[in-house]
């Protein structure tokens, strides 16, 4: 929201009113408020007829600042208000000077300037991370009513990430955001998932704590300074230090909640129905049986609306003309080793069983006269579940009960993003507020449903909307898009952007949601589908199985081929791909990283938006072109250019530089930094496993004096098997420990060796493989001079 026109005048009809100076500062044992007035006291007549600004400043962790700025405190206040979870409570210095007032948490200092104009700057030492200047907070006073905002500075070469799931450009200056969940598809400025928190490029993070509609001014309105207001008097935020990235993450979501781990087999290949094709069990079953036949891998089956007669959504009961025995019929899918998944959503159609009986009992939103709140969007004189209603939640919850005893895995937690604010919640809750967090509330319930049925570990959601908290109920998906590169490349941005906004795990619909793709287009998406952290075949109004799309005989591998590649390849990736969720779930970064997640100290990174890590090593460009051609950036190593090894082909590239290369179908730059071991399973069929047994690690472009490390997950999230890697001159020492298991050694790109211990080694394309004996734990292997 601007409230300027130009640097130099105001919008007509809006007044500002900006902290000027410091009046005065009092410590407190663990905070510092500051009084500032809007007009600067030269005399004791200045202290009359003038508003002031109150802020005070405190930390709820180590190298977090929480500031809390107030015009009117005595307004009423409603919430809900986000969910932040304690802290262990941090050592903070406070101290007061005469010329300046400052408080310490960690590295992380507020200092505030007791002389001269308002000034509010937080310092690592002496070192500026950015400020609150001249002019920069203060209230409103609009048509609209009143508004009080902060703006941040901004320096030169700054960039600005995250604010949610943004399709928009994905460094986010010069943008106007606002907060404020819609259903938009991917292709537009809005967003369903709008989350007040932003990193930049210069190590740190600032969370606006307000559930409500947050208006952000990026770059835009004060192109030095980052802009955001709330409506009100009140506007609470924190700064947050990393002064790494993956620290300032790691720090947002200890106070907003670390993603829970899903259970591994929601890491598989997902088919659906789609949405409005036509299905029963009979074509049902001939989708999985054709997947079967052609040895693609399947793990996951999805029923959309459509399992639910139309005209009822939700009623939560299968359309029995289409699905006469959905019980028998989940019992045979499920003995082929599938789990099955099922859409839903908040909302009751008024044809709904449920529609009468959630009216008599209060568990509908309302308006004002008591009425129970309806339209005709979506469905038919349809209302919406008020989860601020203990009963309403608990009544929601039961019908989710039935399903999962019935056989149902896992819920698409579909919409939560068109909820009106003419209403009146149970609790009080105000609507404004209540947009947003409504999609909190929603998937809570339903993700606590499944945790408390199937046991912890084993919940895991398909969620579309969400706000900030949202993270601890995955797994989310970007939305709607559409069967082009062009959509390719949008939900690329946007699940970047969610992954720097604290989400742990994301997906996107393989083969675009609208529209039916081209081949080319299918090809491509499946091995960047394959290649997120959750992968799942979904359309709007065609299928999604890969036969459809090109046949047999057709030019190059056709696209079972390409689906099947990927699919399998997954599997043998998930040792790593668990270890990465554990992370995620441990410390809140994410499985899918945009490149200056990784690579911090690289500009040459700040801007990529078409390649990211997967995991901390594996580097993934889509191939987003009909040609093949695919242009991509390899930071260079440790102050070295380094050589990046394609996982695929173990061809050997230079890195510092960017690429052009020219992929088939079953290959894209999916790229491996020297240096590293990389833990990869036996099994291709699926990716819940036993991740040890049998594991090969392979050792990619490992340098005199380097060590390397990786560690194998059990399915429970525990540590089955650790291995070490170092090498001196022309010795490689390996060394495990954990479960004794058969494991193996590739040596990529070697291939010869002079000797080795306590293994066997052969020759094979990618690399020598040692496989020590049984009970061995280490050995040594000597390379061939000059390797």
């Amino acid at each position: 929201m601007k409230f300027t026109d130009g640097y130099w005048q105001i919008r007509p009809g809006m007044t500002p009113h900006y902290a000027v100076h410091v009046y005065e500062a009092e410590v407190g044992e663990d905070s510092l408020t500051v009084y500032a007035p809007t007009r600067r006291v030269q005399h004791r007549g200045d202290t009359l007829d003038q508003p002031s600004l109150t802020v005070r400043l405190s930390s709820p962790m180590e190298n977090v600042i929480h500031v809390q700025a107030h015009h009117h405190k005595g307004g009423k206040v409603a919430g809900p208000a986000l969910a932040l979870k304690a802290q262990p409570v941090p050592s903070v210095t406070v101290t007061d000077g005469a010329e300046a007032a400052t408080l310490t948490s960690g590295r992380l200092t507020a200092r505030v300037e007791k002389a001269g104009n308002w000034k509010l700057s937080f310092l690592d030492g002496d070192r500026e991370i950015t400020s609150s200047g001249w002019r920069a907070l203060g209230f409103v006073d609009t048509p609209d009513g009143r508004f009080i905002h902060e703006q941040l500075a901004l320096g030169v070469g700054e960039c600005v990430y995250g604010l949610g799931e943004r399709f928009s450009a994905f460094v986010k200056n010069g943008q106007v955001v606002d907060m404020w969940n819609a259903d938009g598809g991917t292709s537009s400025e809005q967003a369903y998932k709008n989350i007040p928190f932003y990193l930049t490029n210069r190590g740190y993070g600032v969370f606006v704590n307000h559930p409500e509609k947050v208006s952000f001014e990026i770059a835009s309105e004060k192109v030095e300074r980052v802009q955001f207001s709330v409506p009100g008097e009140v506007l609470d935020y924190f700064v947050i230090y990393g002064p790494s990235p993956k620290e300032v993450l790691e720090r947002y979501t200890a106070l907003t909640g670390r993603p829970a781990l899903p259970p591994a087999w929601s890491f598989g290949l997902w088919l659906t129905t789609s949405f409005t094709t036509d299905y029963d069990e009979e074509t049902i079953t001939g989708f999985i049986q054709g997947m079967a036949d052609r040895n693609v891998p399947l793990h996951v089956f999805h029923f959309d609306c459509f399992w639910m007669k139309a005209f009822h959504w939700c009623n939560f009961e299968w359309d029995s003309d289409v699905f006469p025995d959905p019980a028998g019929m989940l019992k045979r899918l499920k003995s082929r080793g599938l789990k099955i998944c099922v859409w839903i959503n908040p909302y009751i159609a008024q044809r709904s069983a449920l529609f009468d009986e959630g009216m008599e009992h209060g568990y509908l939103l309302k308006r004002a006269d008591g009425s129970v709140w309806q339209w005709d969007k979506w469905q038919s004189g349809m209302g919406l579940v008020d989860f601020t209603n203990p009963d309403a939640r608990c009544w929601y919850a039961g019908k989710l009960r039935a399903l999962v005893a019935m056989g149902v895995d896992c819920f698409k937690t579909d919409f939560g993003e068109r909820i009106p604010t003419d209403v009146v919640y149970f609790d009080g809750s105000d609507p404004i507020k209540m947009h947003n967090y409504y999609a909190y509330l929603y998937n809570q319930a339903v993700f606590e449903v499944l945790e408390e049925e199937l046991g912890v570990g084993e919940a895991t959601v398909f969620a579309r909307s969400a706000t900030a908290g949202g993270q601890q109920f995955p797994v989310h998906w970007g939305g709607d898009n559409t069967a082009t590169f062009e959509s390719m490349a949008e939900s690329l941005r946007g699940g970047l952007s969610l992954c720097l906004s604290g989400f742990g795990f994301w997906s996107h619909d393989i083969g675009g949601f609208e529209q039916t793709a081209s081949a080319d287009v299918y090809k491509r998406w499946c091995a960047f589908g394959l290649l997120s952290s959750h992968s799942r075949l979904h359309g709007s109004n065609s299928y999604r199985v890969p036969w459809l799309f090109d046949e047999a005989g057709s030019e190059g591998p056709t696209a079972t081929d390409v689906l099947r590649f990927f699919t399998q390849l997954k599997c043998h990736l998930m040792p790593y791909l668990f270890a990465a969720a554990m992370e995620a779930h441990a410390r809140g970064v994410p499985v899918m990283r945009a490149m200056p997640l990784e690579f911090p100290d690289d500009p040459g990174c700040d801007t990529l938006d078409r390649q990211y890590m997967l995991g901390d090593t594996l580097l993934v460009a889509p191939v987003l072109s009909a040609n093949g051609g695919v242009d991509y950036y390899l930071p260079p190593v440790n102050g070295q250019p380094g050589r990046w090894t394609n996982f695929l082909s173990g061809e050997v590239v230079t890195g510092g530089r960017w690429v052009r290369e020219i992929h088939g179908y079953l290959s894209l730059p999916l790229m491996v930094p020297p240096n590293t071991v990389l833990p990869v399973g036996a099994n291709d069929q699926r990716p819940d496993y036993d991740y040890a047994d049998d594991v090969t690690f392979h050792v990619f472009e490992l340098a005199d004096g380097a060590t390397a490390t990786a560690a194998v997950p059990t399915l429970a999230g525990d540590v089955a098997v650790q291995i070490t890697v170092r090498r001196i001159g022309d010795t490689i020492y390996v060394e495990t420990q954990g479960a004794d298991k058969p494991w193996s050694v590739l040596l990529r790109g070697i291939d010869s060796i002079a000797n080795v211990e306590s293994a066997t080694a052969t020759s094979t394309p990618s690399g020598m493989l040692l496989v020590p004996g049984g009970g061995v734990r280490r050995f040594t292997v000597s390379l061939e001079a000059g390797i």
